[in-house]
């Protein structure tokens, strides 16, 4: 099976957080375990929302659904790292996109992960996936960061 490659452009990148690993997400081989390293990418794409001014479920029951998550892992993190993720947007459709995420280590500059996270708007309410909503597509198109198509 080929392997998965990774690489978004440098300027999808308008957002950053830091997460410190927990001795909680080591796992036996004493790094951070996948099952942390998706925990932590969701933290970071709620930040990024939050911080954004959107929230994951709105008023008339539309929220935002993770359709697929694709990582790639470079190198190991360990109890007590800091961890910088940049977060983007890109690849907008009629009803969603991507989420990218680079995560590095500051302390070295290593390049520990890179991330896509597939996401579509969904009616929780009629239970089908629904358009994007202009507002959300405002906020990013305004920028001149993604294309709507």
């Amino acid at each position: 099976m080929a392997r998965l490659t990774l690489e978004f452009p440098e300027h999808q990148f308008y957002y950053s957080t830091h997460l410190t690993v927990r001795v909680t997400d080591i796992n036996g081989a004493n790094h951070l375990g996948n099952d942390s390293m998706i925990s932590m990418i969701s933290e970071a794409r709620a930040r990024f929302l939050y911080d954004f001014g959107i929230e994951e479920t709105q008023e008339d029951r539309v929220g935002i659904i993770v359709t697929d998550l694709a990582t790639t892992y470079r190198t190991e993190a360990h109890a007590r790292d800091q961890l910088l993720f940049e977060v983007g947007v890109m690849d907008f459709n009629k009803y969603g996109g991507d989420i990218i995420f680079r995560i590095t280590r500051p302390r070295d500059n290593a390049l520990i992960a890179m991330a896509k996270s597939g996401f579509v708007f969904f009616n929780y309410q009629d239970t089908r996936v629904v358009a994007m909503p202009e507002v959300f597509h405002n906020k990013f198109a305004r920028v001149n960061w993604v294309d709507r198509e």
